[in-house]
């Protein structure tokens, strides 16, 4: 009997002289299988260890972003910031009255324009584009308007006040009641002027203005163009009749201008007086 014709399960039992002869031929295998084993077991260990901290460095990575896109973010508040305080013009600067005038702001020169040749007498550009308008359609009728005064800043305003006055010896309450304090006259606000009639010269800034053609024109017409008699006789401020002094109302800032100030409440109408307002 050969040895291929043991059973397999018989040739591999340890009485078996072929079997020792197996197990000492297989041994270096099972070592090396097994020393394979450990190798792999650390290679295996060792890539899940890379590839666990490689996860954490990606999540920190992508913490480090989040961070980083938060704080480029406003942060969100849970009570508003305040509005900030609104800083008072020049009118709400001054007192509601001086001398029996009241204050009026002072129009910035990127809103003027010229209305005469040699750019003298200045208007805001839409009281300016409506006199001009005016002007033309009076002539048309055979009437010439002639601007005596057009806008005037606080400079020009000092100057009429202070220095005529002590020119000419006059006491503040005196120097009022030809011309307005500077702060307190319409000319400040570049909406108002003074008109003359160009046939009757010697009616300029007096009441005879109003026995001119020019003054009746002006009457019928000038609502058309959104200008009206500042002081006309009787008015409520009790301040003296101009009928030279006209002003524009055709925009919400003209009439909120003029009638804000009409709304502040004075001392008293007789402390106010005539002037070139």
């Amino acid at each position: 009997m050969t040895s291929e014709d043991i059973p397999e399960a018989i040739r591999d039992t340890p009485n078996s002289d072929h079997s020792t002869l197996g197990k000492s031929k297989r041994s270096p295998k099972f070592w090396q299988w097994f020393a394979l084993g450990i190798v792999a077991f650390v290679v295996a260990l060792g890539l899940n260890y890379q590839f666990g901290i490689l996860v954490v460095d990606r999540t920190s990575v992508n913490l480090s972003a989040s961070e980083t896109t938060d704080a480029m973010q406003p942060p969100p508040t849970t009570n508003p910031l305040p509005t900030p305080s609104v800083i008072p013009n020049q009118v709400s600067q001054l007192p509601v009255n001086l001398l029996g005038h009241l204050p009026y702001e002072e129009a910035p020169e990127s809103e003027l324009k010229n209305i005469t040749a040699d750019g003298v007498i200045r208007l805001r550009r839409a009281a300016a584009y409506a006199f001009l308008d005016m002007t033309d359609a009076a002539r048309r009728s055979g009437i010439i308007l002639v601007p005596i005064s057009g806008f005037r800043g606080l400079e020009d305003q000092e100057f009429l006040f202070f220095d005529i006055k002590a020119q000419r010896g006059q006491v503040p309450s005196q120097r009022a009641q030809v011309s307005a304090p500077p702060g307190y006259s319409e000319h400040h606000t570049g909406y108002a002027i003074d008109v003359g009639d160009a046939n009757f010269p010697d009616t300029d800034l007096r009441e005879t203005f109003d026995q001119t053609p020019a003054f009746k024109w002006l009457v019928d017409n000038a609502a058309f163009y959104s200008f009206e008699l500042s002081f006309p006789k009787d008015n409520p401020l009790g301040v003296s009749y101009e009928p030279w002094h006209w002003r524009y109302v055709g925009d919400r800032h003209s009439l909120e201008t003029f009638y804000k100030a009409r709304s502040i409440d004075v001392a008293s109408p007789s402390d106010l007086v005539n002037g070139d307002n």
